[in-house]
């Protein structure tokens, strides 16, 4: 019995359907060889740092079989560097981290970095090192017997007690580190405690890294065969075929940089403190009382991430509160001069990192700023004072008229077009001159004016 042109077509439509799903099960077995390359410009900061975790965290989700840091920094935040740290640690994946291109370096927080990393790298005429911390608005304790372990008082050195326990803790973290990958520890101590540097070629010398290499083909021809261990585990790198993924910040990373730069932050607190301030003083206006909320908020959250010094906050606090009680407390203007003045130390003072501060020239500009609305609102309130009463009972002192209808102890009286009750000693006639000497409550007393009154 022969098979019937529609068994024929069944059976084969069958045969490629198993066909077609065990390609994609192959494929699935076999995922591809993918790396995520990541591209670090600038400072370590927030942005850097959810950049960073993120994208290890997808590397491992997405099937990655690396994740590539390329890197120039000149250094960074503490808080930042420990995190990202921390995600290279726990990575389940190879981290290899490349000091990139040519000219750049690993500075500060990027020496650290560029020690946790599972493979450490760095090209030709590029640099490390300058790892000593820096704290800046430190708050010393109360002074101690004997005066040397107060943590503000100074060594033979030069160094507080203070300054020695930040240097020492950041020697043991990146020794720590030298010694997890087996790297130069004596090295890394020197950066720390000494500032020290290292080109490309010498600190492949000293085993400070693994590989130097001139661009990203020569890298991944040398990662080639090479064996990490990633938590315990022997991993063989394999890079031929590797399909490399660039990972770039997207728009939720962009709008994260802008508002945690510290100038953009400080514009943002004082948009939101004049606009409620407006809101507040007119209320009705609605806009001004918008864009403050919304401004305050966003620097709140700015002010979140950053390392913010609390008490350059409070002086710049304080410096608005008095600029802004001048406008009501008659001071002779130190209220407003005082405000100043803490304004601007609060501003220099408001963040408490090395490579995070606002630019002196906007912190100049907006204290000049504030500076000449005080001296405005001085003037003017000496104007005000020097000036002519123009409302009220002094006003109407010395001010001429003319009788409306003739009278005799009491009658009507136009003063600047209005009609007025007033009294005069001396008969009136409609139309003659008058002059006011004195008020009682509504009623004028009035005098006539004659070639021989003078008119004040």
């Amino acid at each position: 019995m022969r098979p019937t042109p529609r068994l024929t077509r069944s059976i084969l439509g069958l045969a490629l359907l198993s066909l077609a799903l065990y390609a994609l099960a192959q494929a699935q077995a076999s995922p591809t060889n993918k790396a995520y390359l990541v591209e670090i410009d600038g400072t370590i900061g927030p942005v850097t740092q959810e950049l960073i975790v993120r994208s290890i965290s997808n590397a491992e989700a997405d099937g990655a079989t690396m994740v590539i840091l390329q890197m120039d920094t000149p250094g960074g935040l503490d808080h930042s560097m420990r995190e990202i740290i921390q995600a290279i640690l726990d990575a389940y994946i190879p981290v290899i981290t490349y000091i990139s291109p040519q000219g750049s370096r690993a500075a500060s927080a990027g020496t650290y970095i560029l020690y946790a990393s599972h493979v450490a790298a760095m090209a030709p005429a590029t640099n490390l090192g300058a790892a000593t911390p820096v704290q800046l608005g430190g708050v010393p304790e109360m002074p101690s017997e004997p005066a040397k372990e107060q943590d503000g008082a100074q060594d033979d050195d030069g160094k507080t007690s203070m300054e020695k326990k930040i240097i020492n803790d950041a020697t043991a973290y990146i020794k720590g580190l030298a010694k997890l990958r087996g790297r130069n520890e004596s090295w890394a101590e020197k950066a720390v405690r000494e500032a020290a540097s290292l080109t490309a070629e010498d600190a492949l010398e000293k085993n400070v890294i693994d590989l130097v290499a001139a661009d990203m083909t020569a890298l991944l021809e040398q990662l080639e065969g090479r064996e990490v261990d990633v938590k315990g585990r022997l991993i063989r790198l394999h890079t031929g075929g590797l399909i490399i993924e660039r990972i770039k910040p997207d728009w939720r990373s962009n709008l994260l940089a802008i508002i945690t730069n510290p100038n953009i932050a400080y514009v943002l607190m004082l948009v939101g403190i004049y606009g409620l301030l407006l809101e507040f003083s007119n209320p009705g206006i609605i806009l001004p009382g918008v864009i403050g909320t919304i401004s305050l908020f966003l620097a709140l959250y700015a002010f979140q991430i950053l390392p913010i010094n609390y008490a350059g906050l409070a002086l710049l606090g304080i410096g608005l509160a008095f600029m802004i009680s001048e406008l009501f407390v008659i001071s002779g203007g130190i209220l407003g001069l005082g405000g100043v003045v803490a304004f601007t130390v609060g501003s220099i003072m408001l963040f408490d990192d090395e490579y995070i501060a606002v630019s002196i020239p906007l912190i100049g500009g907006t204290a000049a700023v504030a500076a000449g609305f005080m001296l405005w609102i001085l003037k003017k309130f000496a104007t005000l004072r020097h000036s002519q009463v123009v409302s009220g009972a002094e006003y109407m002192i010395g001010r001429s008229g003319e009788v409306l209808e003739g009278f005799s102890g009491r009658g009507r009286v136009e003063i600047d077009g209005e009609s007025w009750l007033a009294e005069s000693e001396a008969p009136l006639s409609a139309g003659q001159k008058i002059r006011v000497k004195a008020i009682d409550k509504l009623v004028l007393k009035i005098e006539p004016l004659n070639d021989s009154t003078v008119e004040e």
